[in-house]
């Protein structure tokens, strides 16, 4: 079977890669820059040079494809719902228009809500336009990154974690090697229809456990300190982060401390 990855450059698309290759599948990527994809076009998978935004890069990269994995650019910008829901919308009329069949998108936990949850509100309408146009799309909504705390890393020096979640509220979080290995599971899997996936890892965490193993690994004590979402605020704007950025991320924080981030999937023994 031939399979598209669009993103093959990040955590998850690269390790999906891997997994098809494995497999012994024909791959095809799509990169800006070929040089960041040579541990995979070495192993044999094509690479199409160019932008997800090209059409032509579409049409080029998913002629002959079976199914596509699909996941969205933090493309961060003005305008982020409308750009993710353009791009979506092209790349869903590029393979329509060349046959595949299936197409895996990566979402998240709370893609369930349409507006109010910053970047993963958008990718709600990115479901939605694969959904609509093809019969055979499985959503994988993940959780949390584990990975996510490497952007701790500079409060991390002096021993602190400053997030707008409690202490004690367990969420689910989950490593991107495993949701790279869903994502190969997905794209290989029998015809199935529209199906929603939750990759919520073992259990939910708490900040507390979490500072507790961070402490562990690094040898001295980690805490977690609660801070406001105007206090999240300041602090990105004092980092100079866009405000459209600053934005997003804090209307999807007050997404999850309004529950509206919950997964909509039950956590299942897989």
């Amino acid at each position: 079977m031939k399979f598209v990855i669009n993103t093959p450059n990040g955590n998850i698309g690269r390790v999906a890669a891997h997994k098809l290759l494995d497999a012994g599948h024909t791959l095809t990527v799509i990169s800006r820059n070929p040089e960041k994809v040579k541990d995979i076009t070495a192993r044999g998978a094509q690479v199409v040079e160019g932008s997800v935004e090209d059409a032509g890069v579409l049409a080029e990269a998913f002629a002959g494809a079976d199914a596509v994995f699909w996941l969205t650019p933090p493309v961060y910008q003005p305008g982020f719902t409308a750009w993710a829901k353009a791009t979506a919308q092209r790349a869903a009329d590029a393979a329509g228009a060349a046959g595949v069949k299936r197409i895996v998108v990566l979402s998240s936990v709370g893609a369930q809500h349409p507006s109010g949850a910053g970047p993963v509100s958008a990718i709600h309408h990115v479901e939605q336009i694969f959904l609509g146009a093809f019969k055979d799309v499985v959503v994988l909504r993940p959780a949390f990154f584990m990975e996510n705390f490497l952007r701790d890393i500079p409060t991390l020096k002096d021993g602190v974690i400053y997030s707008p979640l409690a202490t004690d509220a367990p969420f689910p979080m989950v490593a991107t090697r495993d949701i790279g290995a869903k994502v190969a599971e997905a794209l290989t899997a029998p015809a199935g229809g529209h199906r929603f996936v939750g990759i919520h890892g073992p259990k939910d965490i708490t900040y507390q456990q979490a500072t507790r193993i961070l402490s562990d690994a690094l040898g001295r004590p980690v805490q977690h300190v609660q801070v406001t979402l105007e206090q999240m605020r300041g602090a990105m704007d004092a980092q100079g982060i866009p405000g459209f950025v600053t934005d997003l991320m804090v209307e999807m924080m007050g997404a999850f401390l309004r529950g509206d981030m919950n997964p909509a999937e039950p956590r299942s023994a897989e």
